[in-house]
């Protein structure tokens, strides 16, 4: 057929109903967006480029990404349901962040699924959590899919709680933020948290290492007493990111030691919430970069840490400055840190 020939048709069928050849996602963006003659001249065109070859299905909104995201961090929580003693110091973060304010925070950024991460209940609500997380990730109402819980390794009971969920289909770890207290006395080298942590290998779930940068050599003597559980290195493993060159050589030698260990996913998150008005993409890329050259293209992996980014920056902030940052590196190396190694690490 004709390009003219097309162009008339379609203008006799969509005065008569323009749903029927276009598709219903593009008419109602266009619809929404664009006034009656743009929207008609844009219509138009389409039905041009239908006679003129094939045409796409749909048609993204302009600001879509052309890499879908899996966000591996992603925070909620109801303070009626579980409190929160740290948020309390936060105006920001002192309130309720549920699937509807993340579906706002996220919205037009390309988050296809997230990956929950545990907040630090209290322990007496931890399965108070960890239920409502099961829940959450068996509907189909959110973008969550699976699930990091919060255990103690450490505990003699820990068998007990952790295996129910091991078995729930959805909960994929485990998280005990580890700080200098705990390291100090002896946690980490205890016999009953290494048994647990190599418990979790056998449950085929990971552990997600989330402790001070100072304590990184602490972290790798862990991964390798246990060299069958998998571990996620958080947040860079926190660095700070005002730290000049000679104060991040220590943090970048214990990476590259860490990276070696073939069992440890590097987490490329948490650095944003350290900045200050004005900040830029440059001031985070030493981190970034050292981290996603250290664990190489298969083991680097995008969380949003939302909200607690927002100590520093938005959600859109954030995603848009690590594109930034990674905007040289070839598409196959983005799309794995931005969603196929999360895919294939959480089963998602």
């Amino acid at each position: 057929m004709a390009v003219n020939d097309c162009c008339r048709r379609f203008d006799e069928r969509y005065n008569e109903n323009p749903r029927r050849i276009v598709p219903l996602s593009v008419t109602i963006y266009v619809q929404k967006a664009l006034p009656m003659t743009t929207r008609r001249k844009f219509l138009h065109t389409a039905a041009s480029a239908l006679a003129a070859g094939p045409f796409l299905a749909s048609v993204s909104r302009a600001d879509a990404p052309s890499i879908p995201i899996i966000d591996t961090h992603q925070h909620m929580w109801d303070l009626k349901r579980t409190p929160l003693a740290w948020v309390k110091s936060s105006k920001k973060l002192n309130k309720n962040f549920l699937t509807l304010e993340y579906r706002e925070a996220t919205k037009g950024l390309g988050v296809v699924k997230a990956v929950y991460m545990e907040v630090a209940v209290p322990k007496a609500y931890r399965n108070v959590e960890a239920d409502w997380v099961v829940d959450l990730c068996r509907r189909n109402d959110n973008l969550t899919v699976a699930g990091v819980i919060a255990g103690s390794p450490g505990d003699e009971a820990f068998e007990d709680y952790i295996t129910p969920y091991a078995k729930s289909g959805v909960i994929r770890g485990v998280r005990e933020i580890l700080h200098a207290d705990t390291a100090k006395a002896g946690l980490w080298r205890s016999k009953v948290f290494i048994r647990g942590i190599r418990l979790l290998g056998k449950l085929g779930m990971s552990f997600d290492l989330c402790q001070q940068n100072a304590w990184l050599p602490e972290a790798i003597r862990l991964v390798d007493a246990c060299p069958q559980t998998r571990f996620i290195l958080d947040h860079c493993g926190n660095p700070v990111i005002k730290w000049s060159a000679e104060e991040r050589r220590p943090w970048r030698e214990n990476i590259a030691v860490l990276a070696k260990r073939g069992n440890v996913i590097c987490k490329i998150s948490g650095i944003v919430s350290q900045v200050t008005p004005g900040w830029k993409p440059k001031c985070l890329a030493p981190y970034i970069n050292h981290c996603m050259d250290s664990f190489g293209p298969d083991r680097a992996i995008f969380a949003g840490d939302w909200p607690v980014c927002l100590r520093g920056a938005s959600y859109r902030a954030w995603v848009e400055a690590l594109r930034a940052v990674v905007d040289r590196r070839s598409e196959s190396e983005r799309r794995k840190l931005f969603h196929d190694n999360a895919a294939a690490f959480y089963k998602i």
